[in-house]
């Protein structure tokens, strides 16, 4: 600083005299000034510079930084020609702030409550004149678009500041190059955006701030309290007192409007020991490959499809076991009753035994209605009627009702009315975490809120995005980096992952490869599990769709990649299979033994292919369709097909277990046939290995795969 002390000098200049204070002259902020180019390809009409704003100067080399509002770049150079007296923005533009657009998930900013959007026109300092240059390479590869010949102003440079900015995002990469609602329809378009939305609190304490959510749980507990749910009485000595909690979400309705707020009490059923408050825990859900084929077989035979909803579904469930809790948190009773817990008499959600119990009065209460179990799965029941058929899939407290008689459908909810208290939901939009959207091309299935979420919590909302799931030539080992201090960040992200799976095949490889490693997580695998991440940012709302195909014809690939794993030497299983010409399962699995031969790793995919088939054809036989042709199983190789069809390669299966011969037993009661498919036509090859960009678009496509939230 300059010093009264050495008339006005500093302490610098008087050390070293003869060396300069700034290692470059120093400028006007925001004046107009050129950066010249240097490319060696420029031609005689070519422009030498580059109009640009003065920014500041650089950290990390002598030269100074200026931008390009027109190509959106910045350039660092020492060659530059400054303009000092003209700013590059007249000092009488006025701050517009745009519109706001359609909101999209991102984090959440804390703005301080007095803050106000700036109202005064942006004064930017007009200095004295200066025209001395210096000089410093600037990179060949700029783009030429003014010459300092031509200083006149774009059309852009009119625009307000603000406004230009207001376009421009604080990223790269914003989320809006991969999102968008344009191409929905307007309810559609309502509930997803609503969806993006929500802000939901995560504890009782953060509720309190929103009197909404009080008002939830005076609703919660209300109906807790009516229906007898529990008893306060004093803690018997030793006895186990199982804590709780208040979970909260928020109930939508079909245009995508709130309905509701919602507070539910939950039970920390962690807490509990086995053989003193609870025994038998084994409940059944809906498979979601069942869903997946109720969804084909809907779309593909026109049948119509509603969801219902059962409120406060384990409280009907019987308790046998004795089970104390804790009062409710901001419920606690006053007075002598303030240290008594509540007995409990009800299944509430959270204890180990409510699903089961919940369970088991539903199947018997539907089965006197005259459903029947599916022994393909437990929570699929088929009721058969005159005039046709109503099948209803049970995931929890969640029901989708469809079938051919529309009537019965109609009078089968009805009966769910009587019996409970249930919402119709309508057409399924929301279920289970799955956005389901319908229009004339068919129904897409996707979980574009859950992938955001994942990338907002992951901090990868900015992300630059990559165009495969995994490197097509992943180099890391069991013992390649260092082992992960928080291995529960890594199980948690990964186990997100495996849920994203259901309406994305496209990551099944990837994330069964990261989750091998669950045990003792390194570095390389953590980067392995964000470079998925970074893949899904390429697409977040990519999802399935099942189209009308006319038919329910079950078609099968199989696929494996020989001694693919590194550490081992063990090969991946990777099939799929359609059902009506849409994907419904699909699988990749490590083999748990190493195959001598690339047929027997083949032969072994095979298997388990077969079983597949034969659980959708079972399936299939008790949803009323007899499917007696033989499903073809695509295989691209030869040798396996030739030791399926033919008992005469015994010395190349004498090794092989008994239990895969069971391919050959399937294909001689013609229950499946193999037509060798060339491995350019393999769809399963998606899920035995990683591949390059090219393949795996091409792959991704034979899946069926859409995007309907990608921009236009």
């Amino acid at each position: 600083m300059p010093s009264t002390v050495l008339n006005r000098d500093t302490p610098y200049s008087c050390l070293f005299p003869d060396k300069p204070l700034f290692g470059i002259a120093p400028r006007v902020f925001g004046c107009v000034c050129f950066v010249h180019i240097h490319s060696p390809n420029l031609d005689k009409l070519s422009p030498r510079s580059v109009k640009c704003i003065f920014l500041g100067y650089s950290r990390t080399q002598k030269g100074y930084r200026c931008y390009d509002p027109q190509s959106r770049k910045s350039f660092t150079s020492a060659d530059v020609t400054f303009f000092e007296s003209t700013p590059f923005y007249s000092p009488q533009s006025p701050v517009v702030i745009p519109p706001p657009s359609v909101p999209l998930p991102a984090p959440t900013l804390s703005v301080p409550p007095h803050t106000e959007p700036p109202t005064r026109p942006l004064q930017v300092y007009s200095g004295r004149n200066r025209s001395t240059t210096t000089t410093l390479i600037v990179p060949p590869d700029l783009p030429p678009t003014a010459a300092p010949g031509n200083p006149s102003a774009t059309p852009a440079d009119d625009l307000p500041i603000a406004l230009r900015k207001g376009k421009k995002s604080c990223t790269a990469h914003p989320l809006a190059n991969s999102l968008s609602f344009q191409n929905l329809s307007p309810n559609y378009r309502a509930f997803s955006v609503s969806l993006s939305s929500v802000s939901i609190p995560n504890t009782y304490c953060e509720a309190l701030r929103h009197p909404a959510w009080k008002m939830a749980m005076d609703d919660e507990m209300s109906a807790l309290v009516s229906r007898g749910t529990w008893e306060l009485v004093d803690a018997p000595p030793n006895a186990d007192i199982v804590a709780c909690r208040w979970v909260f979400t928020l109930k939508f309705r079909a245009d995508g409007t709130l309905e509701r707020y919602k507070a539910r009490l939950v039970a920390k059923g962690f807490t509990q020991t086995y053989g003193v408050d609870y025994f038998e825990t084994f409940s059944p859900v809906a498979r979601l490959n069942s869903i997946r084929v109720l969804f084909s077989l809907a779309v593909n035979l026109s049948w119509p499809m509603y969801q219902m909803h059962i409120k406060n579904a384990f409280l009907y469930g019987d308790l046998n076991e004795t089970v104390y809790m804790e009062q409710p948190p901001g419920y606690v009773a006053q007075g002598e009753k303030q240290r008594m817990v509540c007995k409990l008499k009800k299944a509430i959600y959270g204890l180990k035994q409510s699903p089961r119990a919940w369970f088991d009065k539903f199947s018997r209460i539907i089965g006197e209605f005259g459903f029947s179990r599916c022994q393909a799965d437990y929570s699929v029941f088929v009721q058969t009627t005159k005039t046709g058929m109503v099948v209803l899939a049970v995931y929890v407290d969640d029901i989708l009702i469809t079938g051919s008689d529309i009537d019965g459908i109609e009078e089968a909810k009805t009966y769910l009315q009587k019996q409970f208290v249930t919402k119709d939901l309508g057409r399924p939009r929301y279920f289970l975490g799955i956005e389901i959207a319908h229009s004339k091309h068919g129904v897409s299935l996707s979980q574009r809120k859950y992938a955001c979420d994942l990338l907002q919590e992951a901090g990868l909302l900015g992300t630059k995005p990559v165009d495969t799931p995994m490197d097509s030539n992943p180099d890391f080992w069991n013992d390649d980096g260092n082992y992960l201090e928080d291995k529960t960040k890594y199980r948690r992200l990964v186990g997100k992952l495996i849920y994203l799976t259901v309406t994305r095949p496209d990551i099944s490889f990837a994330v069964g490869l990261v989750s091998q490693f669950m045990d003792k997580p390194r570095s390389v695998h953590w980067e392995a599990a964000l470079r998925i991440l970074k893949y899904i940012k390429t697409s977040p709302g990519r999802g399935l769709l099942f189209k009308r195909h006319g038919h329910v014809k079950i078609e099968a690939y199989s696929d494996a990649d020989y001694a693919g794993s590194k550490d081992d030497r063990k090969s991946t299983s990777g099939y799929c299979t359609y059902v009506g010409g849409n994907l419904v399962t699909w699988r990749s699995k490590k083999q748990t033994t190493v195959a001598r031969l690339s047929a027997e790793a083949e032969y072994r995919a095979m298997a388990h292919t077969t079983s597949e088939i034969l659980w959708l054809k079972n399936l299939l036989k008790e949803l009323g369709f007899m499917y007696d042709d033989p499903v073809p199983m695509h295989c691209d190789n030869q040798a396996a097909i030739h030791i399926a069809s033919n008992p005469v390669f015994h010395e190349r299966t004498k090794h092989i277990e008994v239990d895969c011969h069971f391919v050959r037993e399937a294909i001689m009661s013609q229950k499946i046939y193999t037509p060798f498919t060339p491995s350019s036509e393999q769809r399963a090859d998606i899920f035995t290995k990683a591949l390059g960009r090219k393949q795996f678009d091409v792959l991704c496509n034979k899946l069926v795969m859409i995007d309907i939230f990608a921009p236009a």
